[in-house]
């Protein structure tokens, strides 16, 4: 199951655009946010926040099934 996120997305009155990203962490949400800010023109600021320092934790398991 993938994890979700989402992206909170605002435009000033100027219409500046800004949107954050949560639910991600690490680099993942810089190529999450690829696209948009392609399409959306030059980013002028970026600011990382908590959760792009934190580290993305994967959990796996591995079951060896001995004879009968």
């Amino acid at each position: 199951m993938a994890n979700r996120h989402e992206i909170e997305i605002t435009i000033d009155d100027d219409g500046n655009v800004s949107f954050e990203v949560k639910g991600v962490k690490g680099e993942k949400c810089l190529e999450i946010t690829k696209e948009l800010e392609e399409a959306l023109g030059i980013v002028k600021d970026r600011r990382k926040t908590g959760e792009y320092y934190e580290t993305e934790v994967t959990y796996g398991r591995h079951i060896e099934q001995h004879g009968s």
